[in-house]
């Protein structure tokens, strides 16, 4: 989460029923937001700046597998646009043996109201990324991802910012491991469009396709 203070505790309180190990990674906010995630009941693993949100799920990942029992792991946006109802069906597709990594994608369905220049910018995201590793995704640029420890293991996130998410895909492209994509839906909120994430990430994926 990055100065996230206004929502990550009503998303915290939303996934705490059914996930009851919720991690933060605060990457360096300066509006409370750890306050609030703490006090919400997650535990908080502060960056003293900020790093970026490769940075963020590099740590997260280190963190988590500091658990022996540790089954399976959920990156999960702290800004409320996921759903806790996705995240647990791609954990049972996980836990079933089915993929050691389900990727969320939200043009299996129709779900997502995304906008007409993300939608561009993604599919060619997703044809680059099916060009260049062979993995025929079709939302190669989704946060909500279903992990397990094997494959978490494995995962070596160098790439601070946007660029991690073709990283990702290009480590996974060299694992080879059994994967599935999962409808999910994005819930693009007021709140999330004041902040221009949706043109910022749109921005930043089309810098990264061109200059990585």
């Amino acid at each position: 989460m990055f100065n996230e203070a206004s929502v990550v505790g009503q998303v915290i309180e939303g996934l705490l029923p059914h996930f009851p190990y919720v991690v933060c990674i605060d990457d360096g906010s300066t509006d409370g937001s750890q306050d609030v995630a703490r006090k919400a009941g997650a535990v908080v693993v502060q960056h003293p700046v900020n790093l970026g949100q490769g940075a963020a799920l590099q740590t997260g990942f280190s963190y988590a597998l500091q658990d022996p029992e540790l089954d399976c792991v959920v990156t999960f946006d702290a800004d409320g646009q996921h759903r806790v109802e996705d995240a647990l069906e791609m954990v049972a597709r996980v836990r079933s043996g089915e993929a050691e990594i389900v990727l969320g994608s939200r043009f299996l369905d129709s779900r997502t109201n995304v906008g007409k220049l993300k939608r561009l910018v993604l599919k060619v995201a997703a044809i680059q990324s099916r060009i260049t590793t062979g993995m025929n995704l079709t939302d190669a640029h989704n946060g909500l991802r279903a992990i397990g420890p094997d494959v978490l293991k494995k995962i070596h996130l160098s790439q601070n910012r946007m660029a991690h998410a073709s990283e990702l895909v290009n480590q996974l492209a060299s694992m080879k491991p059994r994967w599935v994509e999962h409808p999910v839906e994005i819930i693009y909120t007021d709140y999330s469009k004041s902040k221009g994430q949706s043109l910022l990430n749109s921005i930043n994926i089309i810098a990264d396709l061109f200059f990585r």
